[in-house]
């Protein structure tokens, strides 16, 4: 076996120090977040116990941890489900040109490049301005689509520039109508892609922090509560909410993955039993 070349190892200690530098802080803080009763903020270690998990768990002095949760939970599957259906109407509209298409389109990539902050800053003022509340569920919402949308788009104008037309038109020819070919054959063919622009929404709405910064108004969701508790919190329960958050997100990541493997292996198992049955 002949020896690996110095520059090996050099790119292997590159890589181990970029994921020492991207996974450090969070498993920091979660080391951190086993602390004792005695715990503080920092290194060295008092001891080790769940004694903040629990702690977590009682009425805090400051903040509403769980009324935040529950919020950026609902944002999270509005948006969601928001992104998805929009996401899929766009990339069955920009299958054909039309007039202003181009436009458009790079009208949607923009809403990518803009500040965060300022977006948040011109949707909290248009709504402010225009006599509307500024809400989660009015205001942050439609700031947090101006970040979900273009990415969900983006995923399905590559999905569509790549989808065999001749399914839908063996459909057509069988006597389906345009719903039919829609529901029976496009969206389950795309369902992993779907899957993809669900995760996506979900996730991108459940950590987004400037685009609700000013448009969140008096409710704050997770991210929010978050920060404004590292200005009064001065106990390892923060360092909790920050593992319990983590774990919850891989979670959910975990969960949409094994809900795309599944429809692969659906579609898979379909089109094997239909190569059987010609």
């Amino acid at each position: 076996m002949e020896p690996r070349p110095r520059s090996f190892y050099i790119l292997s200690a590159f890589f181990a120090l970029f994921v020492l530098f991207l996974y450090g802080p969070t498993l920091t803080i979660g080391i951190l977040s086993f602390q004792g009763e005695g715990g503080g903020l920092t290194f060295p270690m008092r001891g080790v116990s769940l004694y903040w998990f629990y702690d977590l768990f009682e009425q805090q002095a400051v903040g509403d941890i769980w009324g935040s949760f529950r919020r950026s939970i609902a944002l999270g599957l509005m948006v969601m489900v928001t992104t998805v259906v929009v996401s899929v109407m766009g990339g069955l509209a920009f299958r054909k040109k039309f007039a202003g298409s181009g436009i458009l389109f790079y009208l949607i990539i923009t809403a990518l490049v803009i500040p965060s902050i300022l977006v948040s800053l011109g949707v909290g003022l248009l709504f402010s301005q225009s006599g509307l509340n500024v809400h989660w569920t009015s205001s942050g919402f439609g700031a947090q689509l101006t970040w979900t949308l273009p990415f969900g788009l983006l995923i399905m104008f590559a999905v569509f520039n790549r989808f065999d037309k001749s399914f839908e038109e063996a459909a057509r020819d069988l006597g389906a109508s345009p719903w039919q070919t829609i529901r029976y054959v496009v969206l389950p063919i795309i369902a992993p892609s779907l899957i993809g622009v669900a995760l996506f929404g979900f996730t991108l709405s459940y950590d987004e922090f400037a685009r609700t910064l000013l448009t969140a108004g008096s409710y704050n969701t997770l991210p929010l509560e978050i920060y404004g508790m590292t200005t009064n919190v001065t106990s390892p329960v923060l360092y909790a909410l920050g593992t319990l958050t983590t774990l919850f997100s891989l979670l959910i990541i975990g969960a949409f993955l094994a809900l795309a493997r599944l429809s692969n292996r659906r579609k898979a198992r379909a089109g094997s039993d239909a190569g059987k049955a010609v």
